[in-house]
């Protein structure tokens, strides 16, 4: 048996100030800062021998609470740019509000929930798929196999192409999923690492 924690970084501050992120390295807002420390009180009963992350800054730190919160400050920690925030091209640092009303509204939702067109300049959700998932099965994957359990503290959009490969979600279906803030999500594997369950703690 062995499980993958998988959380979604706290609120930042440019989620705070409703603007396309991606790649921009913004931190935690006060709130998001409260939601780590919720989401590390949350897994205090769960055990983990290493963690990864993405190189960006509210996802690190984010983890360092999650480790603080858990007492586990001194277990690896990887950094990995294949689990950063789907880059988002011309769009970084627009307020999404204001976007929508340059582009129109739908236009938009194609750009944020499609999951073969990229916004311009940017990433599309399945060339984020095709650098978390090939990473994460040669990287994750093998420890997982091996029974070890892990934490991963990484984004939006690079835990929804993640949640695609691991419950098989079609791109259809990808567009309807949200990923919330702060919010652990326990993937149980079986000893012949076949997924078993995969629930939120909350």
């Amino acid at each position: 048996m062995s499980h993958l924690i998988a959380v979604r970084h706290g609120q930042s501050t440019w989620n705070l100030e409703n603007k396309f992120t991606g790649w921009v390295d913004v931190d935690l807002s006060v709130l998001g800062i409260q939601e780590a420390h919720r989401a590390g009180k949350l897994l205090k009963g769960y055990a983990f021998e290493a963690a990864y992350t993405s190189v960006l800054i509210r996802a690190i730190h984010t983890v360092n609470i999650i480790l603080q919160e858990t007492d586990r400050t001194t277990i690896p920690v990887t950094q990995a740019n294949a689990f950063n925030e789907r880059h988002y091209g011309d769009l970084q640092g627009l307020d999404k509000t204001e976007t929508e009303r340059k582009y129109g509204q739908e236009q938009v939702h194609i750009w944020r929930r499609s999951y073969s067109i990229a916004p311009p300049g940017g990433e599309s959700l399945q060339q984020t798929y095709e650098r978390v998932v090939p990473y994460f099965k040669e990287e994750l994957e093998p420890k997982l196999h091996s029974g070890k359990n892990l934490l991963l503290v990484a984004h939006g959009n690079s835990l929804r192409a993640l949640a695609m490969y691991l419950e098989h979600i079609t791109p259809e279906q990808i567009s309807e999923v949200n990923i919330a803030t702060g919010v652990p999500r326990i993937y149980s594997f079986d000893n012949h690492y076949q997924l078993q369950k995969a629930f939120y703690v909350n």
